[in-house]
């Protein structure tokens, strides 16, 4: 990386068009469908919400304000002055009900209808006014309602939204002549903006130091991120960070889905090593999906202890040991970041007698067997999360892909009972109490192997200026980049 580096004397000259460097590329600019954490960040841009949410992961109004007309009946008023479609059609309250009764179909298979099935029906008052009936109670009600909202003509004519996004955002589609090559254009002023997808760490900071980008957010290793810092038309930012990494499990599996087995290689890893080593501290230990300073969070966790005695035990109780070793297969993306993670995992499983193969695929290849349960042991990591009915998305048995990221099969009749009590409960502290509930025992099942909360970084040239990072990662501060004159 050292050579590769030292050969940047020249620099790209700048262009109008600013250039944010990806290491992964979109996969579904249709936000009815999209889970991937680069399609949804993209799709904030595009598309406005009718809700969004505060500094403090409270429910605030986006495009519309709500009344609480009953606990099972909310009414939604959308704000005046709003944006229209890209297209210069209106926004009503008629693509609003579209938006979601197409979610809601069965027949359509949208990922985010298991978190929106409380809502009975849909009925549309006027062109500014909608209300929502909800078959139960639910104070975080408001917050589900995050999916961006698409024209009801465009559903009418299966527009091809995943490839030629329409909708109202700040930005609108300009043009996407390769997978890796996506622009958008600011509706204020013009500016494009370029998302392109560098798949090689190396190579994505070799384009930054050459002009060829201009910032990229995030998936470096600490050694590029320090090599950056000491340039001196580079600027680098941090902020912490909520996107919570794991390693997850499938359940179905003989091995994988044995407790012990589980525990076993909880025990075996050692989160803060790899925390210090590889991501230089820029990553906080983690103990369950939301960090303990959410509403719902639950601080009386303690993350699972590294201590090779105790995973060595219970391989010895599962049946395993150094002449009869267990074997695991473990997936990952082509990341190379993500590689090193999964090599040192793969190390630490080693000292506990497991052996471990790693192998390591393009992003649509991984992503698509996780979906499918293609696999035994895999890392990813759940960003932007805001409100705890990710719990029922990710963790409840009526979850499993497609209709929810239950990606590991678990069936935990407590899981289910507990969340099912938080989504009944009358108030937000009983929601919480249920939601901590639910964090503790998904701690001792251990569907997943919670690993840390990794900050969030920028890297800029100093040719262009404003971008904020954001506490979740989304690209929001493209709203305020600017080229330096």
């Amino acid at each position: 990386m050292a050579i590769a580096l030292s050969l940047t004397a020249c620099t790209k000259p700048p262009d109008d068009v600013i250039h944010f460097g990806l290491a992964s590329h979109p996969a579904n600019l249709d936000p009815r469908y999209a889970t991937d954490a680069t399609s949804a960040r993209i799709n904030r841009l595009l598309y406005q919400r009718l809700v969004d949410f505060d500094e403090y992961t409270r429910p605030v109004p986006a495009l519309a304000t709500w009344d609480v007309l009953t606990p099972h009946h909310y009414r939604f008023t959308l704000k005046s002055g709003r944006n229209t479609f890209h297209d210069g059609q209106p926004l009503t309250a008629g693509d609003v009900a579209a938006t979601y009764r197409f979610i809601l179909d069965p027949a359509n298979a949208s990922p985010h209808r298991s978190a929106l099935q409380l809502i009975e029906r849909i009925e549309v008052i006027d062109r500014d006014t909608l209300d929502f009936h909800i078959e139960r109670p639910d104070p975080l009600f408001p917050g589900y309602l995050v999916i961006g909202i698409v024209p009801a003509a465009a559903i009418a004519d299966a527009h091809p939204l995943q490839q030629e996004p329409l909708g109202s955002g700040t930005f609108r589609f300009h043009t996407w002549p390769e997978p890796g090559r996506l622009q958008l254009m600011r509706q204020s002023d013009g500016q494009v903006v370029e998302f392109l997808r560098v798949g090689n760490p190396t190579v994505r900071v070799l384009k930054l130091l050459r002009g060829e980008i201009d910032l990229l957010q995030n998936d470096l290793s600490a050694e590029m991120l320090n090599y950056l810092g000491q340039q001196e038309d580079i600027s680098v930012g941090y902020r912490p960070g909520s996107n919570f990494s794991y390693l997850g499990f499938n359940l179905q599996d003989p091995q994988t889905g044995r407790l012990e087995i589980r525990k076993a290689v909880a025990h075996a890893i050692n989160r803060q090593a790899i925390i210090d080593h590889l991501l230089g501290g820029n990553a906080r230990n983690a103990a369950a999906l939301l960090p303990p300073t959410h509403w719902a969070g639950n601080p009386a966790l303690v993350p699972v202890e590294h201590d090779l005695v105790r995973a060595r035990q219970l391989l010895a109780q599962a049946g395993f040991s150094r002449d009869d070793p267990l074997k695991l297969q473990y997936k990952t993306s082509t990341d190379p970041l993500r590689i090193r993670i999964a090599t040192v995992i793969q190390q630490q499983l080693a000292d506990i007698g497991i052996e471990m193969t790693l192998s390591s695929y393009d992003w649509g290849t991984f992503y698509g067997d996780i979906k499918a349960g293609r696999f035994q042991m895999y890392s990813l990591a759940w960003v932007g999360i805001k409100t705890p009915d990710i719990f029922r998305y990710a963790f409840h048995s009526r979850s499993l892909p497609p209709e929810g990221a239950n990606r590991g099969r678990l069936a935990d009749a407590r899981v289910d009972a507990l969340i099912e009590a938080a989504e009944n409960a009358r108030t937000l502290e009983q929601q919480a109490d249920n939601y901590r509930a639910v964090q503790a025992r998904l701690l001792e099942q251990l569907p997943y192997v919670p690993l840390w909360y990794e900050n969030h970084f920028v890297a800029a040239r100093n040719t262009v200026t404003g971008y904020r990072l954001a506490s979740d990662g989304n690209y929001d501060g493209l709203r305020f980049i600017k080229r330096v004159q």
